[in-house]
């Protein structure tokens, strides 16, 4: 059943790196079968109050946690099944915990009307949990993210190579997730076949 609700923060807030994770395809709004999975996904702005965002030390993503008084701008994701939690759990992997957290939607445009009631939604995200002393003290960058580090998440393998290889060993996707199992959905680019079965 499709009535997951999470929070992120970082990579997963680019639908190309979201698709890559939960599909196994980047592009899976231009095809005619994983369009329909990643049309049931509605993706709003949103803000999670009382944590801090902060670049990890040598790598391109970032981790939260919990900081009084500070806030993260992030989406809010509705519509995601059991199997894609699992996939995104490997994603994360060990130095994450998925937790529950409330969160304050935004308005498309990522605005909140200073007339208006404020909207608050339960969703789960990915809290840091290695160790503070791996994360810098200056903020995560979206924007430096989206125009110095995307290349790397997008077209490549290389960071998605826990989750493909979680589904190798299981043979498919056993969450009972969106139906189509033992499917190959990537397509091949530069010679690589993307191996994910949703």
């Amino acid at each position: 059943m499709a009535d997951r609700k999470a929070f992120f923060y970082g990579t997963l807030m680019v639908r190309e790196v979201l698709y890559r994770v939960c599909y196994g395809d980047e592009r899976a709004d231009k095809d005619p079968i994983l369009g329909l999975l990643a049309a049931s996904l509605t993706i709003q702005p949103a803000i999670l109050h009382d944590y801090c965002r902060h670049r990890v030390l040598n790598v391109d993503y970032p981790g939260i946690a919990p900081q009084k008084g500070h806030t993260v701008r992030g989406t809010y994701v509705t519509g995601l099944t059991d199997a894609d939690i699992w996939r995104l759990d490997h994603f994360e992997g060990s130095e994450y915990e998925r937790r529950d957290v409330q969160v304050q939607l935004l308005k498309k445009d990522g605005e909140v009307g200073a007339k208006e009631k404020l909207v608050y939604a339960d969703a789960e995200t990915y809290v840091y949990t290695a160790g503070e002393e791996h994360l810098e003290e200056r903020e995560w960058d979206f924007d430096e993210f989206r125009r110095e580090k995307m290349h790397r998440w997008v077209g490549s393998r290389q960071e998605y190579e826990e989750v493909d290889e979680a589904l190798a060993r299981n043979g498919h996707d056993q969450t009972g997730g969106r139906g189509v199992q033992n499917c190959s959905y990537g397509r091949e680019s530069e010679g690589d076949v993307l191996k994910s079965a949703v």
